[in-house]
This record gives C-alpha cells, structure tokens and sequence, in this order.
C-alpha cells in the first residue's frame, strides 16, 4: 500500500504500508466443528497471517448467510435448514433500529455471536501480536441478498428497501468484526466475500453494475484498513477492481486466465497500491493430493506470465501478492484442510526464499 494512505492507531483497524511479501492466508471455512481444533490448524500453518475458521459443519448457524443474520430486521432461521426474511410482519421497527444503529456507528448492536462464529470467538482469546496482520471476512451483500429470500423465496436484493437495510447491516458487522480483531493486532485484513458474483450478467441475475458497485461500496466503506473481495468463480474483475478495495482475492487455480482478459483494470488497480490474492492452492481433493509447491510456484508463474504478456511488470505483481486456496475448505475431510493449508505456506516459503520476501 502507498504511504500516502490513511493511517489509524490501533483499535479501529489501520492501513500502513503493507507490504504482502508473498505470505500466505486463507479464505475462512475450515471442515472442523471443533473451534479449538480449526483455530489451531489454522494458525500453525499460517502465523504470519491467520484467518478466523468458519465452521458450517459445526452448526447451521455458521453457514456463510446465516452466519451475519443476526438482527437483520424479519429474519427467520427455520431450524437447520432455511433462513428467511418474513416480509408477512412489520419490518419498521427493525428497520428504524438498524439505520438509527447505523448513523451512530453503535457496533455493539450488531456483534457477531459465539453462537454464529465459534472460530472468530476462539480467535479472539489469541496473542497475536507478533503476526503481520490478521484476517476476517464478512459475506457481501449481492451473495447475501440473493441467497436469502423473504417467505414467497424472492431474494431480497431485489426489495429496494431490503438490499439498502442489508449494505448497511452488512457494514455494522464488518465494522464490529475489524475492531474486534485490531484488539489482537493493528493490522486487520477484512474480505467481503461474494461467490454469487460469478452469475453477474447471467440470465439468472438481474442486477445493474451500478448496484453492485454501490451495495459493495457501503459496506467497504465501514471497513478502515485493509479490505479485499473474494470470488470464487469467473466474473467482471473490472467491477471490482473499480471499487476501493485493497486486495482482489480470486481463483487463479481455475480461472487464471480470466483476470488477464482485464489488463488496464489491473495495471491501474496495481498503481493505485492493490494487492492480488492469488487463490492458485486448490480446495479439492483430487488437485490438493497431486500438487506441491514446486508445481504451483509454475502454475502461479504461468498465470502471472498471462499478465505480464500484456505489459504488466511481473516484479510488481511480485511484489503485490498474496498467497490463499481458491476457496474455502469446509468440503473437505480435516487432513485435507490441513494439507492445503500447508502447500500455501510451502508456497509461500518457497517464493519468498527464490524472490526475497518483502523486497520481491
């Protein structure tokens, strides 16, 4: 990041000059239900950045949609299987209490619970003050919007009202969850995750660009440090790119070839100070047994080199990188898990030994 950005003191999460120096870190769901052991795996693999493990098979209150509901006006979790908003009851005082908690900046209101979030919780009890940063995540109001529906299933993005009060619900968490996680260390990393925009532009979706930019943009905006988006899947990178995040995190395993379809979009991210996180350790069962981090460092070169062919500095995507799975690794078995998560930091220690760590 440029020195030039903002600066804040601990306590409210702070962007400084960061430098990624090719270390490793993950996107969140982890197969465990215990939070203890998740937390554990995670953070001897990745200690220079850990990540707070999401635990959707410890409870369907940990499911990536669920997991953020907490107080939005109308909504319902139907045991373990459905969450809902139910427009059938009136929403005003529920929505009056988010918009007043909103222009008070009342985080409080909107913690994320144990109930919810063990991992972030178990987290939370660490001394992590000898990391380089640490890393939270917050699902971002197009998959959020579209995933939930009201009581006759239509997705809630497409209620004016609705996908307003979700942006601003969304950034409460997202707030709360960054100071939370400033208490543990200064430097705070807070992605807001969105897999369903890989459907953007499909005859499935029916949203504007400017929406998108708009809904992702009241949420980052609560965030004061380093804030990043996560997808998954093949999507416009120039949309995101054109946002105010700091770090792009996608799967280059299987979409490499993508983000080199936007070469201005990412010279001018990369200028402006972003950070590519380079999602090139795979999260299924088939790719991470037959990888090493020899093989991916040539996969990861390969995919930088699409770039580089269209007149991108291969020393500043270098210099810009972060290391993740392609995404989360709740799918899979614990041994699994663990061993993606060691094949990252294999990685990681194996391009910053050939590229020289924060000086690449």
């Amino acid at each position: 990041m440029s020195s030039n950005r903002e600066s804040r003191g601990p306590g409210s999460g702070y962007k400084a000059e960061f430098k990624p120096g090719m270390r490793a870190t993950a996107v969140g769901s982890m197969p465990q239900a215990d939070p203890q052991a998740a937390w554990e795996m995670v953070n001897n693999a990745l200690p220079a950045i850990p990540v707070w493990p999401q635990l959707p098979n410890r409870s369907f209150r940990e499911n990536m949609y669920v997991q953020y509901s907490e107080g939005f006006p109308g909504v319902v979790v139907q045991g373990e299987e459905r969450i809902y908003v139910d427009r059938g009851r009136s929403l005003d005082e529920g929505l009056e209490r988010l918009y007043l908690a909103y222009l008070q900046n009342d985080l409080d209101s909107y913690a994320i619970t144990p109930q919810c979030a063990a991992g972030l919780h178990q987290m939370l009890s660490a001394d992590l003050r000898e990391a380089v940063a640490v890393k939270g995540q917050v699902t971002g109001p197009i998959s959020w919007g579209l995933s939930v529906t009201d009581q006759a299933r239509r997705p809630i993005l497409y209620d004016e009202v609705l996908a307003d009060a979700l942006a601003k619900h969304l950034r409460l968490k997202a707030a709360w969850e960054e100071r939370s996680l400033s208490a543990l260390n200064p430097q705070t990393i807070i992605f807001v995750d969105e897999p369903y925009l890989s459907a953007l532009g499909s005859a499935f979706v029916s949203v504007s660009r400017e929406q998108v930019i708009g809904l992702l943009e009241e949420v980052l905006a609560g965030i004061q440090g380093l804030k990043g988006v996560h997808c998954c899947g093949n999507t416009d990178w120039s949309v995101l790119l054109e946002t105010s995040i700091d770090i792009l995190n996608f799967d280059a395993y299987n979409y490499a070839e993508s983000l080199s379809l936007y070469p201005d979009h990412v010279r001018a991210f990369l200028d402006r100070g972003g950070i590519i996180a380079w999602g090139i350790v795979p999260n299924e069962e088939k790719g991470i047994e037959a990888e090493t981090a020899e093989s991916l460092a040539s996969r990861l070169d390969e995919a930088m080199g699409l770039l580089v062919r269209k007149g991108i500095s291969r020393d500043l995507l270098s210099k810009r990188c972060l290391i993740t799975p392609s995404c989360g690794l709740g799918g899979l078995s614990p041994a699994l898990a663990g061993r993606a998560l060691q094949l990252a930091a294999s990685l990681s220690s194996t391009l910053r030994a050939r590229f020289g760590g924060d000086e690449a």
